[in-house]
């Protein structure tokens, strides 16, 4: 991306934070379809990527059938967005009658045994208002990593957008995150972790429907490290409350291989926790880029 584009960007972001919040509800959510609509018309690159996707996790799909799961799958991002840009005005209090995850128990028996817990989750609904979920309604500081973006100002934005929703935000690259968030378990302390998608193209090799993809081994590893318990989340969107959760099972340490083979197969476990919830809500899973190995082609950048 050039350096003018960059700018663009970061403008349009700036413009979404400080006007969107100011529009009345029922406005934000029809700009948010109306712009949805209008790119899935498009049939532009991120929404190709976006039904292939979908046709791995909807097998039986016909061609008519993927475009009615792209243009709501379109509708569920912008649906993120125009929420994303409103989440700071929201009070505690909306924030819980909007939302509500099931099997809190995980969590609660996790952080009492004082060993931290890592929640792992995909790229399911609105992960950062879980966030605002767990920020403001239980209460509980926690830190998360978010990826470095361009330009720097951009990241900066989302650094800032994710610190007022009560979030401590380390960078992904150029820092020491795994440190960092290692600390925090050992204290006993909650990390949450985007984790259906590998930034470092040196991630964990897992099935995911059928076919082989890459997660990131550092939920696992944190896991391992610390003593924490790993929980795969899942989110989806509904209507009252605006969006529903689940909180998985912890994810049993195996009890005998090497660390690489532990990683393996509790990341595995994770990716098997995702495609449940994935398959329950494909339209919710914003997932426009490149994923499984078959799809990656090295000298090329995602769309």
């Amino acid at each position: 991306m050039s350096k003018a584009a960059e700018q663009i960007t970061d403008a349009l972001y700036g413009i979404g934070w400080s006007t969107v919040k100011t529009l009345p509800e029922p406005v934000a959510a029809a700009l948010g379809r109306t712009i949805a609509d209008t790119v899935w018309r498009r049939r532009g690159a991120s929404i190709l990527r976006l039904e292939s996707n979908l046709a791995r996790v909807v097998p039986d799909a016909g061609p008519e059938r993927l475009a009615e799961l792209s243009k709501a799958g379109m509708r569920s991002y912008m649906r993120y967005w125009m929420e994303s840009f409103r989440l700071p005005a929201w009070s505690a209090e909306k924030v819980r009658v909007n939302v509500v995850v099931d099997d809190t128990h995980h969590l609660d028996e996790a952080l009492a045994k004082g060993r931290g817990a890592v929640v792992a989750l995909p790229h399911l609904a609105n992960y950062d208002l879980a966030g605002a979920w767990v920020a403001s309604v239980l209460r509980l500081p926690f830190a998360t990593v978010a990826e470095r973006l361009k330009p720097e100002s951009l990241f900066d934005r989302f650094v800032a957008y994710r610190e007022s929703l009560g979030m401590e935000v380390l960078p992904h690259t150029g820092g020491s995150a795994f440190g960092t968030l290692a600390r925090r378990l050992r204290a006993g302390g909650l990390i949450c972790l985007v984790a259906d998608r590998d930034l470092s193209a040196s991630g964990i090799e897992v099935d995911f429907f059928g076919e082989r993809a890459r997660m990131p081994g550092g939920p696992a590893l944190l896991a391992q490290q610390t003593g924490a318990a790993l929980l795969p989340v899942t989110l989806w969107y509904d209507t009252a409350p605006l969006m529903r959760g689940r909180i998985h099972a912890p994810v049993a340490v195996p009890e005998s291989g090497k660390r690489a083979e532990k990683t393996s197969v509790m990341t595995q476990a994770l990716a098997d926790a995702f495609a449940a919830g994935i398959a329950e809500h494909p339209e919710d899973w914003h997932m426009l880029q490149r994923l499984w190995l078959a799809d990656l082609d090295p000298s090329r950048e995602d769309e």
